[in-house]
């Protein structure tokens, strides 16, 4: 078994866990990831829209 898919089971187990015990903080987190998600993507579409539009 390769270093690699080790580390992505192991990842993937402690993601498991993490989930299952820690359900409010989990979902806290994954708002938070979303959040930043969202403002990257209209911090590049302000970008964008600011070079064609001139």
């Amino acid at each position: 078994m390769d270093v690699k898919k080790v580390l992505i089971l192991t990842g993937a187990a402690l993601l498991i866990f993490f989930l299952v015990t820690q359900p409010v903080q989990s979902a806290g987190i994954v708002n938070g990831i979303i959040q930043w998600l969202r403002d990257g993507a209209e911090a590049v579409i302000t970008f964008v829209r600011t070079v064609f539009n001139g």
